[in-house]
């Protein structure tokens, strides 16, 4: 089928020639013929990167009325670059409809701005939830107009926390409006605004429901914690040609590490909400104009984020649920490309990583980390590469030849090949020629055995579980004991595994054996209302009262006495109590 087979009017066909397009995408030749119709409310379930803007976008430009100067369709879409991205499609789409007036109004701008744009007249507001109810409030859109409300990447915004103000936008329209919803999951709250908004809506599924593209990858490597950086490194270096994003859990994480490797030489930055909207669209586009290789991203900074061809999506340990999965791998594999997904994983998430195989219906594929030999390898083939596709200038370098050619006629041509990859190849030889085997056995162990070899034994594969005389009569809960643990010894939380927490102590996991000599020599001697803090490897801890804490309140230092004066953590002699009136609050959500 070709789009001139939908019903589309001679003006749009002529933009979507200008395109290059001729066949529609598989949601596109099912949702653009009903949506033409303008008689029924519509659920579209497709991927990320299916062509959905164009399946509701193209029905939506054809039944506007150009000569009605008031707002005729919303589109609600959860991040500021997808609303920017959809509006960009769409003025393209419109281009030879006459004046189609496309405004996008979204948070971190000018709303000034936006308010002069949408006295001009406006057809089509492609918004943001939280500035379009600003929006409404100042009385500068009215929604009584509204025939159509889409919403995009529905799953999203629910996901970000839209719930109520999408609510209260739709409550605010027509009930003669037609409602199209978009996404990629049906989660029950996608589901329950179907129901409440929707009348009979038509029901399209491009695949299956909650499912990850077919032409994607699922890989999956089993590390120590303390090497995931280093392998990270790895997998960067053994795909020169990598244009990915990575995603971590925490904005701390997120940064640090970009940081980090930002410092190793590698062409990365960081997306997280901490950054101003200055810094957010400053690191976007240098990603979207490929000045950057890989971004590192949270969950949240990267929604919405429409970037073409991303070869791979990485995890550093997986994702919570399955639907942050679904949507973290989606900003690959897309338009019919193919993509790799894949999870940094330690030893204690393999039982994780196969109950997400199950809720996705995928198989993950074990990858081992790439040796030295193999890295070095890879990347000199990829300068072979280059140097055969390399274009010359004839004429530009036509002047500086002869000279060069009088500096290399003492080379044999052997010896000059050997110089040349050399100049650019010394680095990965110097930083890999020794490189020990980062991959764990099924055991949990490293594949080479090394700290044995080395005459070393890591302690942590003796015993990686600690006790502290601190319990649930310290702390609230499990959260509030981690965020103890995390801010009071500066380790990351991702190196602390299982937490048994007891009434007066505790013992918990800490994969890596530096993260656990380094609590260890943080806490040991501090006081704790009175008491000292002691915090060894459970083997030598004999005593302690048993027990667990059945206390369900909101999480943190409870109110008797006890608390955590932050103001202490750095200088000598500290205590952990709350008589500063410094309170530092370790609840669950921190």
């Amino acid at each position: 089928m070709t789009f001139n087979e939908l019903g589309l009017d001679h003006e749009l066909l002529k933009a979507i020639e200008t395109l290059g397009f001729v066949q529609p995408s598989p949601i596109q030749e099912k949702a653009i013929p009903v949506l033409l119709s303008g008689e029924r409310d519509f659920v579209g379930l497709a991927q990320t990167g299916t062509g959905k803007t164009a399946a509701f976008g193209l029905p939506l430009l054809q039944q506007l009325d150009i000569f009605n100067p008031t707002v005729q369709g919303i589109i609600l879409c959860p991040t500021r670059e997808l609303c920017m991205q959809i509006t960009k499609d769409l003025q393209v789409f419109a281009k030879y409809k006459g004046a189609v007036h496309i405004v996008p109004v979204y948070g971190g701008v000018s709303i000034s701005n936006q308010i002069r744009d949408l006295k001009r007249g406006a057809h089509i507001v492609v918004a943001t939830p939280g500035r379009l109810l600003d929006h409404i409030e100042r009385g500068t859109i009215k929604l009584n107009t509204v025939r159509f409300a889409i919403l995009d990447e529905a799953d999203e915004m629910l996901n970000m926390g839209f719930q109520d103000d999408i609510n209260d936008i739709l409550s605010q329209t027509t009930k003669d409006k037609h409602v199209w919803l978009f996404s990629a999951t049906m989660p029950k709250e996608v589901e329950q605004i179907a129901r409440k908004y929707m009348n009979n809506p038509e029901r399209i599924t491009i695949g299956k429901v909650n499912a990850t593209a077919e032409n994607l990858e699922h890989q999956f490597c089993v590390v120590s914690a303390k090497d995931m950086n280093k392998v990270l490194a790895r997998f960067i270096d053994y795909y020169p040609e990598m244009y990915g994003i990575l995603f971590c859990r925490t904005k701390r994480d997120t940064q640090e590490l970009a940081n980090k490797l930002m410092k190793d030489g590698y062409n990365v930055d960081a997306l997280h909400g901490d950054l101003s909207q200055q810094q957010r669209d400053t690191v976007m586009n240098r990603f979207r104009t490929r000045n950057i290789q890989m971004l590192i991203a949270t969950d949240v900074a990267a929604r919405g984020i429409d970037v073409n061809d991303v070869t791979h999506v990485l995890h550093l340990n997986l994702p919570d649920d399955s639907e942050n999965y679904t949507h973290r791998s989606g900003r690959t594999a897309r338009a019919g490309k193919s993509g790799i997904s894949l999870v940094i994983i330690n030893s204690r998430e393999t039982g994780k990583l196969r109950s997400l195989e199950g809720r996705i219906g995928k198989k993950f594929k074990k990858v081992m980390v790439p040796t030295g030999k193999e890295i070095c390898e890879k990347q000199l083939f990829s300068l072979i590469d280059s140097i055969n596709n390399a274009e010359v200038d004839e004429a530009a370098v036509a002047t500086y030849m002869h000279k060069v050619f009088t500096e290399f006629e003492k080379f044999s041509k052997e010896e000059l090949i050997k110089r040349l990859i050399s100049v650019e190849f010394n680095r990965y030889l110097k930083l890999y020629g020794k490189a020990p085997d980062l991959n764990l056995s099924d055991s949990g162990k490293n594949g080479d055995r090394r700290d044995k070899r080395e005459g070393t034994q890591d302690r942590s594969e003796v015993s990686n579980e600690l006790f502290i005389n601190v319990g649930a009569m310290d702390v609230n809960d499990k959260s509030g004991f981690l965020a103890f643990l995390c801010d009071v010894s500066g380790v990351s939380g991702r190196d602390i595994g299982r937490i048994n927490l007891k009434d007066s102590y505790s013992f918990f996991g800490v994969e890596d054996v530096e993260a656990a000599n380094k609590i260890i020599k943080s806490l040991n001697g501090e006081e704790i209302e009175g008491r000292k803090i002691r915090v060894e490897f459970s083997g030598g801890a004999g005593s302690g009262n048993s027990g667990n804490s059945n206390n369900k309140g909101g999480g943190g230092f409870k109110s008797k006495g006890r608390g955590f004066d932050k103001s202490k953590q750095r200088s000598g002699g500290r205590d952990f109590n709350r008589s500063s009136g410094t309170k530092k609050n370790y609840s669950r959500g921190r």
